[in-house]
């Protein structure tokens, strides 16, 4: 899971490149059709960014038992924060930002929520199951 987080964070060139133009298209494309204004590149990278996080919530959840969704939210920040220092301190083609870190840290927290319902869902059917 880090490895490809890694992978990504420390891409020589934005993981995006290749595709801006056409996206940038498809935007003004949907636009024209009646998309609001705010579903633009900027909103598709963050929600990608969350996205992307959400499975290393999932599996930090499953993986560190008892943790608490903050917790699993700090985690999510720390490896967010050490991707936007490496891509600050050693990557020219990339930007560090803020916002990557509140994205991310969503997306870890996210997953660790989604983990925890299903999780007490799953409990409760046990439970009904036996009776309680």
């Amino acid at each position: 899971m880090l490895a490809l987080l890694a992978l990504v964070a420390y891409w020589p060139s934005p993981v995006d490149a290749p595709v801006q133009g056409d996206l940038s298209g498809f935007l003004k494309f949907l636009h024209g059709r009646g998309i609001p204004g705010w579903f633009n590149y900027q909103f598709v990278e963050a929600s990608a960014n969350v996205m992307l996080f959400i499975p290393l919530g999932a599996v930090a959840s499953l993986a560190y038992d008892g943790k608490r969704w903050w917790q699993i939210g700090a985690f999510g920040l720390i490896v967010s924060g050490v991707m936007e220092l490496g891509q600050l301190l050693f990557l020219h083609n990339r930007f560090a930002s803020a916002l990557d870190l509140v994205t991310n840290t969503g997306g870890a927290v996210i997953g660790a929520l989604l983990v925890a319902a299903a999780l007490k869902r799953l409990q409760a059917r046990r439970w009904s199951a036996a009776g309680l």
